[in-house]
């Protein structure tokens, strides 16, 4: 992997550089805001970071907003570039997310060691709730394939926009969570059962791209060249993810 190379500022002028604007799903909100936070300590180039639902940063990126670095899930990311929207040769993969299982703190956990076991947790579960991003679209054909949709279809919890499903779990309004492992780890209220076992887990790979609009587009490369170098994997790993 490249390693990454910090910004100097220039010595003729004392007008500090304007900050790096970031926009991003829920799913890496959290270990971006460290990973942003760590990358300003290091240059003093300050990065603003805003999360929103894939699917509104995507339009909002294809509408025009001003952006320096979109980070999304890989395919929404070759979207953005084949619509002419990011740089093609500024794709970084950054990390890798998995699907976990969470219910309300001290209610029973259920078995979630199989893919037999997950199906009867979730044929049985009173309430459940999963996003409508990648991870969502992939339960939701699993759940079409096991046979059980139609008959869960009412039982499901659809989260707001930007509202966390863990969130929804901690109130009781879901009586189990099916998301991304990092979005549910620091969530109050809540317990982490598990992963999904290995024969149905499914990893969602996050990328950045720069925006075409980015007004310091070197500035922006060095910022996804840090985020995909060895200094940061430790912020991924405390976050559920690992480096891609």
């Amino acid at each position: 992997m490249r390693s990454w190379t910090p910004l100097k500022c220039s010595r003729r002028s004392h007008v500090p550089s304007r900050p790096l604007k970031l926009l991003s799903s829920m799913a890496t909100r959290e270990v971006l805001a460290q990973i942003g936070a760590r990358y300003q300590r290091d240059t003093a180039r300050a990065v603003i970071a805003e999360a929103a639902g894939g699917v509104d940063v995507a339009n909002r990126v294809q509408a025009g907003e001003a952006v320096d670095v979109v980070i999304l899930a890989s395919n929404a990311i070759d979207k953005l570039i084949a619509a002419n929207k990011l740089f093609a040769d500024s794709r970084v993969d950054l990390v890798r997310s998995g699907i976990a299982i969470a219910v309300r703190a001290g209610e029973p956990r259920p078995e979630v060691g199989s893919e037999e076991a997950v199906k009867q947790a979730v044929a049985a579960a009173r309430t459940l709730s999963y996003s409508t991003g990648p991870s969502g679209v992939y339960l939701e054909k699993m759940f079409e394939r096991w046979g059980i949709l139609a008959a869960i279809r009412k039982r499901i919890v659809v989260p707001p926009p930007g509202v966390p499903v863990g969130s929804l779990v901690a109130t009781g309004a879901a009586e189990i969570g099916l998301q991304q492992l990092s979005e549910l780890l620091n969530v109050a209220g809540i317990e982490v059962v598990g992963p999904l076992p290995p024969a149905i887990q499914s990893i969602t790979v996050f990328s950045g791209g720069v925006s075409l609009g980015c007004g310091d587009p070197d500035a922006a490369r060095a910022l996804l060249r840090f985020m995909a170098s060895p200094e940061v994997s430790g912020i991924k790993k405390r976050y559920g993810m690992e480096a891609a």
